[in-house]
C-alpha cells in the first residue's frame, strides 16, 4: 500500500479524463508485475515507482520503464497476440468456432460500440501511449542521464508512440492524437484526422531513426532501434501511397539483414530475418502466446482454424503449406481443419525455442516490390516478389503488368504473412479491396465496416470524440 499511496502523491494523472482511471490502473498493474518486467530486458527492477520524478535519475530506472511497456505490449491489447487472431477473423484469414459473445461479433461483422474487445483495445493503447509520452516529457527535464542515454531512450518512446497511432487509425480511422499526458488536454481532446495523425507518426519515426542505435545492443532483436523504426516508416510509406519512400526505407533492410533459406527456421528466435520480436517470459510462457492460441489439440475445444479462402490461394507445391499450416482430424475422422503453425513450440516445451515476431525481412521484400510496381518498375518488383516464392518452392511469378503484379503480391502478402499482427485485413483495407473480397464470406458485411466502432463508453466521458463512425 506505501507504493500505491507514492503513486497516487506524485502522478500526473488526475481527473476523470477517458484515459486517466485506466492508466492509473495499469501503472499499479505494471509495479506489481516488475519482477516479470525485469526479465523482458534483463535489467533490475526500478529503485522506486515510475512516474516522473523518480524514473530518470538513472538509466536502470528508465530501461524499466521501458520494459514495462514492451511487457505489456506483448502480454495485452493490439501489439500482442490478440491482433493476429482479431483482425484475423474480422477478415478472410481465420475461423472462429468459440462463443465469446464479443469475438463472435467481430467474426460475423455486427459490432457495437458496446463490443468489450473495441474498449479493451482502445483504452490498453492509450494507456501505453500515455506511458510513451510520460517518458519523453521526463527525459527532456533529465539532468542526470548523459545525452547518449537520453537519445537512445528518447528514439525508443518515439517509436512506440508512433506504432501504437499507427495501429489505431487503422482500425478506428480518425482518433485522439495524443502527445502529452496533459490531462486538461486529454480530458476533452478531439480526434485527429488520419492524414494529420500520419504526419505526427512519420515525424515521430524520422526522429527515432536518427536518435536509435545501428546495432542490436541485445543480440536478440528484442529491443527496437534504428532498423525497427525504419521497418515501421516503410510500412507506413507503403500505406500512405508514398512509393518512392517506401522503396527507398525498405531497400535500407534488404540491404543490412538476410531472409533465412530454410522455412523452418524462419520464427526461431535466431532467425537472422527477424527484425524486432517480443521475448518470451520464462516464468509463465517459455515460448509464445501464438502457438498456445492457434494450435488445435481438440475438436471440438479450438477457437481458430485458417479460412478456405486462404488455404485455396496457396498452390499445392508452396512448401509454407508443409512448414507453417498444421491440421487436426477429429476423433471420428470427420473434420478436419487447418491452423497456423508457424510457431511450433507448446506450454509443454521446456526450453525456449521462439520468440513473438512482429517485424520480419520478407515483409520488407514485399512492401518494395509493391512500391515498385506502383512506380512502373515492372522488372524490379518481379524479382522482389521472386525471392519470397522461390524460397517457398514456388516457380517465378507470371504477372508482367502493374495490375497483375499488385495483384500477385497482394496474394503473396496473404500467403506469407497470415496469423501475423493483422496485415490481411490492414492490406483489404488499405487497397480498398475489402468489400469486393469480404462481402464473398462475410454475410454481414457492410461498406461501413472498414472502421471499428469508437467504444461508446469512451464518448459518455468526452464528447468530444463525436461523431461515431458511420454505420454504428
Amino acid at each position: 500500500m506505501k507504493h500505491t499511496k507514492t503513486l497516487l502523491k506524485h502522478t500526473r494523472i488526475i481527473g476523470h479524463s477517458p484515459f486517466s482511471i485506466k492508466i492509473l490502473v495499469i501503472q499499479i498493474m505494471l509495479l506489481a508485475s516488475l519482477n516479470s518486467c525485469s526479465e523482458f530486458v534483463a535489467v533490475d527492477p526500478p529503485k522506486n515507482i515510475l512516474v516522473s520524478e523518480t524514473v530518470f535519475k538513472d538509466a536502470a530506472t528508465v530501461e524499466s520503464a521501458l520494459a514495462n511497456i514492451y511487457y505489456t505490449l506483448r502480454n495485452q491489447g493490439m501489439v500482442s497476440y490478440n491482433i493476429s487472431a482479431d483482425m484475423g477473423i474480422y477478415a478472410d484469414e481465420l475461423d472462429y468456432y468459440s462463443s465469446n459473445a464479443d469475438k463472435l461479433s467481430i467474426y460475423l461483422h455486427s459490432m457495437t460500440p458496446i463490443n468489450s474487445r473495441a474498449s479493451y483495445y482502445w483504452t490498453n493503447t492509450y494507456a501505453l501511449i500515455y506511458a510513451a509520452n510520460d517518458i519523453l516529457e521526463g527525459l527532456a527535464s533529465s539532468e542526470t542521464l548523459s545525452s547518449d542515454e537520453i537519445a537512445i531512450y528518447k528514439g525508443q518512446a518515439l517509436f512506440i508512440r508512433a506504432y501504437l497511432h499507427f495501429i489505431l487509425i487503422n482500425i478506428y480511422g480518425d482518433v485522439p492524437l495524443v502527445t502529452s499526458t496533459d490531462y486538461l488536454t486529454n480530458n476533452s481532446i478531439e480526434r485527429s484526422a488520419t492524414a494529420v495523425v500520419y504526419d505526427t507518426i512519420i515525424e515521430d519515426l524520422k526522429r527515432a531513426v536518427n536518435l536509435l542505435n545501428s546495432e542490436d545492443l541485445t543480440g536478440e532483436h528484442v529491443i527496437p532501434n534504428k532498423a525497427v523504426a525504419n521497418a515501421l516508416l516503410g510500412r507506413v510509406y507503403l500505406y500512405t501511397e508514398n512509393w518512392e519512400l517506401a522503396e527507398e526505407t525498405s531497400s535500407l533492410l534488404i540491404d543490412e539483414f538476410e531472409l533465412e533459406s530454410d522455412l523452418s527456421k524462419v520464427f526461431l528466435k535466431e532467425s537472422r530475418e527477424t527484425i524486432w520480436q517480443f521475448k518470451s517470459d520464462p516464468a509463465n510462457v517459455r515460448n509464445t502466446y501464438e502457438a498456445t492460441q492457434f494450435i488445435i489439440q481438440a475438436i471440438p475445444g479450438n477457437s481458430y482454424a485458417l479460412s478456405d479462402s486462404l488455404l485455396s490461394v496457396f498452390e499445392l507445391e508452396d512448401e509454407r503449406l508443409k512448414q507453417w499450416v498444421g491440421s487436426f482430424t477429429s476423433g471420428d475422422g470427420l473434420t478436419t481443419l487447418h491452423f497456423p503453425y508457424k510457431y511450433k513450440a507448446p506450454l509443454s516445451e521446456e526450453e525456449t525455442l521462439e520468440y513473438s515476431v512482429v517485424f520480419r525481412l520478407a515483409e520488407q521484400f514485399l512492401i518494395r516490390a509493391e512500391a515498385k510496381a506502383q512506380q512502373g518498375n515492372i522488372v524490379g518488383s518481379q524479382n522482389d516478389l521472386n525471392r519470397i516464392r522461390l524460397r517457398a518452392g514456388l516457380g517465378k511469378t507470371t504477372a508482367a503488368t502493374k495490375e497483375t503484379l499488385l495483384s500477385a503480391i497482394l496474394d503473396e502478402r496473404f500467403m506469407e504473412l497470415f496469423s501475423e499482427q493483422g496485415h490481411r485485413w490492414f492490406d483489404l483495407k488499405r487497397t480498398g479491396k475489402a468489400g469486393a473480397i469480404l462481402e464473398l464470406v462475410k454475410p454481414n458485411w457492410k461498406l461501413t465496416d472498414v472502421l471499428w466502432p469508437v467504444p461508446e463508453a469512451e464518448i459518455e466521458r468526452n464528447a468530444n470524440l463525436l461523431p461515431q463512425n458511420t454505420g454504428y
